[in-house]
């Protein structure tokens, strides 16, 4: 009953946070002219969203972040049964929540090269890759450290991966932060898969042993994406940019890795893999075929906006699929 009443108030707190923010970070980063410069790769129709607030991600890390700590120092001071205590266990909780805001790091320099370097394309695929290969092999080093090599296959058990667990985690994490990247294309939509994504990872922990702190980042997390959303939302009045969009996939990679289950990602993450395939896919055809296209545009979401759905019949059939995918998720935590 405990644990509840605690979730409950930091989700809420965190829901809070973020949206309280908006009434700041927006009009500042109008004043700094902090604005999303348009692609003209993109949909003709996005040219009008030019000047829109970017890196509007901080109000949802900053609300994470603060709602999470001030919650585990509350849970740990208060004994919570739940909570463990080992060293190790809370050393990979605190490393995800590093790697979260990492990842956020990385997505706020790529930003802050765009808006106010006045460079489109931000940094470099090589730049951004090495930088996301160092962090993500020390996350993974220190998993590995703290714990061993050890993740849940399901309906086959716990195997040890051994020394192929750091590899195998650095490609995870790279492929999820980018996925998640593409992702944010549509106005609402990153922040309404994360949101639907972080609640399954809630539950998911909820069924793990001593895993009610990475509950809490879970909850911290999906409030910090709703009071997000009251600015997200089409039209948008911010944008999340590469700060906010980096910083969900670094934070659910965290989550699925601190409890000990990375591959129900597939599952809650199966829209970030379609939109990450879809790019992929396109690539490859265009080269196979001597430029002929899959998709009328890639990543997924502008091909649907291409066939004529509009942003908001997007954001909620992806959700739905999010959702799908986090129950299957969820099921397959308690049952497999």
């Amino acid at each position: 009953m405990i644990n509840g009443i605690v979730l409950v108030l930091t989700g809420l707190a965190s829901f809070v946070i973020a949206a309280g923010l908006g009434k700041v970070c927006i009009p500042w980063l109008h004043k700094l002219k902090f604005g999303q410069t348009i692609l003209e790769d993109g949909p003709t129709w996005h040219q009008k969203k030019q000047g829109t607030p970017t890196m509007g991600g901080i109000m949802f890390i900053l609300s994470t972040v603060a709602t999470f700590l001030l919650a585990l120092l509350i849970a740990y001071w208060a004994k919570t049964p739940s909570l463990s205590t080992f060293p190790s266990d809370m050393v990979r909780l605190i490393a995800g929540v590093v790697l979260a805001v990492g990842c956020g790091a990385i997505g706020f320099l790529d930003d802050y090269i765009k808006v106010v370097k006045k460079r489109n394309k931000g940094l470099s695929a090589s730049q951004k890759l090495l930088l996301q290969l160092l962090l993500s092999t020390a996350y993974a080093i220190v998993l590995y450290t703290h714990g061993g090599g050890k993740f849940d296959i399901p309906f086959f058990g716990v195997i040890d991966a051994g020394i192929w667990y750091i590899p195998f985690c650095v490609f995870v994490i790279v492929a999820m932060s980018n996925a998640t990247n593409l992702t944010d294309g549509v106005d609402g939509l990153c922040g309404m898969t994360g949101f639907v994504a972080s609640l399954a990872f809630l539950m998911i922990a909820s069924f793990a042993y001593l895993m009610f702190g990475h509950c809490l980042f879970a909850v911290a997390l999906a409030g910090g994406l709703a009071g997000f959303l009251v600015w997200n939302l089409h039209p948008a009045k911010v944008f999340m940019g590469d700060t906010g969009s980096l910083f969900i996939g670094g934070a659910l990679t965290a989550l699925a890795f601190g409890i000990g289950q990375p591959l129900l990602l597939v599952p809650v993450g199966i829209l970030y893999i379609a939109e990450n395939m879809s790019v992929i896919l396109q690539v490859a055809y265009f080269k196979l075929t001597h430029g002929k296209r899959l998709f009328k545009m890639s990543p997924l979401h502008h091909h649907f906006e291409m066939s004529g759905w509009s942003e908001n019949k997007i954001v909620a059939v992806f959700t739905l699929v999010t959702m799908v995918g986090g129950v299957i998720g969820v099921l397959l935590m308690v049952f497999a």
